[in-house]
């Protein structure tokens, strides 16, 4: 082990160093004038790179910290056979903090960052250090390189956005005591086991919790999407089915639900809105409506059918991903691509929402003839109406997992958003401001 460092000759190292670094330039620039020469002279200036330099101390360990705390492994399946023996072995080392008093509920300091000094710190070393974010050591009130690395850490494995910053979201998961922790893994554990085994071959997962795709082939992520699923009050549903059907440049046929919960108070607000997003209404017998023929305070507007011309404004964008189901969801692009850059991805009405859907379209069909990444993007560039039958057909799944460990040993944790893990208060937050009607 490393002997203890003497702040007072470190300092006065580092004062030195610096004096000659600052004398150096002086005799460079002494061909630049006596305005430069006493611009650099000025000990003002040095003291405040002194200061600037403790304030943000900067460990030469850090480099070798970080390798020894390891990011979540992106290549380990949410199912598997390991994830199950991972989560168990999980559940004991939690009990094990907990039995020794679990970890410290640390006080809001908004927001916490590197180079900053608060006594609040010392309970976020602690709370790290108890997990394995952050290798055990001094606890001291600085929030230095490695507590950054820690949280950049803690927020990859709770799902949140990797910044390094403490904020009320990450701020709320580290104040998540261990025993309900441990109570989430527990019961996540029980879905892991009713799962089954390995998912063999090609296969694709929805962790609706995690608003996360995975696509696996051979038991290993071949590659990730970002999500955007149901929202609390219309959740997206858990599903085994298989992608039979890849629609390129798809109308959207309005849900009923849509109708009733979103469409009609929209045409009651704003008269115009189905000719300004190209929605067009049938009758029961297939003939064409204008929107003023309708009574939008009437339940009989449901009774109509409203479909969507293809194009980017359309609700389901350029691709729509078919699977068997009897809730008549499916994945799709969608125009509104800020979503997939918040935390907070929960904003459709059952369908899932795909970020960088083409890649995982050129995926899926990867193994049926007539459909290259060139002949796909042909296609989209066209924006021809057509559908591509998978051969064969990959299987799919859609699970709700908010608690699970890989084979790396490194556990992760989702927020609860459905709440079906009996968290109570620890269950979500309250859903931001919803977006524009969209698709499901």
């Amino acid at each position: 082990m490393a002997e203890p460092r003497n702040r007072n000759s470190t300092d006065l190292g580092r004062r030195k160093l610096l004096r000659a670094c600052l004398q150096g330039v002086a005799a460079g620039m002494a061909g630049l004038g006596l305005s430069a020469r006493r611009a650099v002279a000025e000990d003002a200036t040095l003291q405040a790179l002194i200061r600037q330099n403790q304030r943000y101390d900067f460990d030469p360990g850090f480099a070798a910290a970080s390798r020894a705390m390891p990011m979540p492994d992106p290549s380990l399946p949410t199912l598997s056979p390991a994830t199950v023996q991972a989560t168990e072995a999980a559940i004991g080392r939690y009990e094990t903090m907990l039995s020794g008093g679990g970890w410290p509920e640390g006080q809001p300091v908004d927001p916490m960052r590197l180079g900053m000094h608060h006594r609040n710190v010392g309970d976020l070393r602690r709370r790290l250090a108890a997990v394995g974010d952050l290798d055990a050591g001094g606890i001291n009130d600085a929030y230095d390189s490695h507590v950054e690395a820690a949280v950049r850490r803690f927020q990859a494995r709770h799902g949140l956005n990797v910044d390094g910053v403490v904020r009320e979201q990450t701020f709320r998961a580290l104040n998540v005591p261990a025993a309900v922790r441990i109570s989430q893994l527990k019961t996540n554990l029980a879905r892991l086991r009713a799962f089954g085994g390995a998912l063999g071959g090609r296969a694709v997962v929805c962790n609706i919790p995690a608003a996360q795709i995975e696509a696996v082939q051979n038991d290993t992520v071949v590659s990730r999407y970002t999500a955007v699923v149901g929202k609390p009050d219309r959740p997206s549903p858990e599903i085994q089915s298989r992608i039979v059907e890849v629609n390129f440049n798809p109308y959207w046929t309005v849900p009923v639900s849509i109708v009733r919960r979103d469409l009609m108070p929209k045409m009651q607000a704003e008269p115009d809105y189905l000719a300004k997003n190209r929605i067009h209404v049938f009758d029961p017998h297939g003939r064409e409506l204008l929107a003023q023929q309708i009574n939008w305070h009437s339940e009989q507007a449901m009774s109509y059918r409203f479909k969507q011309d293809p194009g980017d404004f359309n609700s389901l964008g350029s691709v729509r991903i078919n699977f068997p189901n009897s809730h008549e969801v499916y994945m799709h692009d969608t125009p509104f691509k800020n979503l997939f850059g918040e935390d907070f991805r929960f904003h459709s009405s059952g369908c899932v929402r795909v970020q960088n859907v083409r890649e995982l379209v050129n995926w899926l069909l990867a193994t049926t003839p007539g459909w290259s990444r060139q002949e796909t993007d042909q296609v989209i560039r066209t924006g021809e109406r057509k559908d591509a039958r998978l051969a064969p057909a990959v299987p799919l799944h859609w699970v709700y997992v908010t608690a699970w460990a890989t084979a790396d040993g490194i556990v992760q944790f989702r927020e609860d958003i459905y709440n079906r893990d009996g968290l109570g208060a620890y269950a979500t937050r309250a859903a931001p401001v919803v977006p524009p009607v969209g698709a499901r």
